[in-house]
């Protein structure tokens, strides 16, 4: 469930995940990684706080398409 601070909406880190279409795990390993930097914004508790724009860069991260580079042998 979305939580209000001063007029903005904010999301924990298994609601952003689950919205970026990923597990949370890998949300969290992505951090670990350095895929995505660690959110500074949190919680009374220490947890992780997410923007709907910090979850669209996640979604965005979600969905890259690597391509192996083609060598072509003639």
């Amino acid at each position: 469930m979305p939580i209000k601070l001063k007029g903005k909406t904010y999301y924990r880190t298994s609601e952003a995940a689950r919205l970026a279409g990923i597990s949370r795990s890998t949300l969290l390993r992505w951090f670990d990684d350095g895929i995505i930097k660690n959110q500074l914004l949190r919680d009374r508790r220490g947890w992780r706080l997410f923007t709907e724009a910090e979850i669209k860069k996640v979604e965005e991260e979600a969905n890259k398409i690597k391509q192996k580079p083609v060598i072509s042998i003639s």
